[in-house]
């Protein structure tokens, strides 16, 4: 039973800040982003939420192979980017900053590499499933920096 809490309790936690990150968002998806020159590779609406669902779940299960494995330390580097992952939807959305944005992505995609790197000799399962949000971030990244630009 304490084997699945270590998977069930990180991704429950990435969709608790995910929901967070929601509410905190929900007026400035809704009044200013409409409002926003976006790239044409912008994905619609909808894929935001699958995307994110997919990710967290990947996150959820990469902690959860790790703290089943007894690495419990690598957790602080889980949390930061995390950590990271909110305060984005903060500056970007709630701020309605793409500046601020920007930044906190880069440090973002800066914690994500240093996890799948510290996390590899560890365990390859662990690694590979944030190479998922990696690209996802790479490609959020992006479409920041246009916005930030365009706008």
């Amino acid at each position: 039973m304490k084997k699945i809490a270590y998977y069930v309790v990180p991704t429950l936690v990435c969709f608790a800040v995910g929901a967070l990150s929601g509410i905190l968002q929900h007026s400035a998806i809704v009044e200013w982003y409409p409002t926003l020159d976006k790239p044409a590779l912008t994905p619609p609406d909808a894929a935001f939420p699958i995307a994110w669902t997919l990710i967290y779940i990947c996150m959820g299960i990469s902690l959860g192979r790790l703290l089943s494995l007894g690495y419990r330390r690598i957790t602080w580097l889980w949390g930061a980017q995390l950590a990271a992952n909110l305060a984005w939807s903060i500056l970007f959305f709630t701020c309605r900053s793409p500046i601020l944005g920007l930044l906190d992505i880069v440090v973002l995609d800066f914690l994500v590499a240093v996890y799948i790197t510290v996390t590899l000799p560890r365990s390859t399962l662990a690694s590979l499933l944030f190479v998922p949000y990696a690209l996802w971030l790479a490609f959020a990244t992006y479409l920041n920096v246009y916005i930030w630009i365009y706008n």
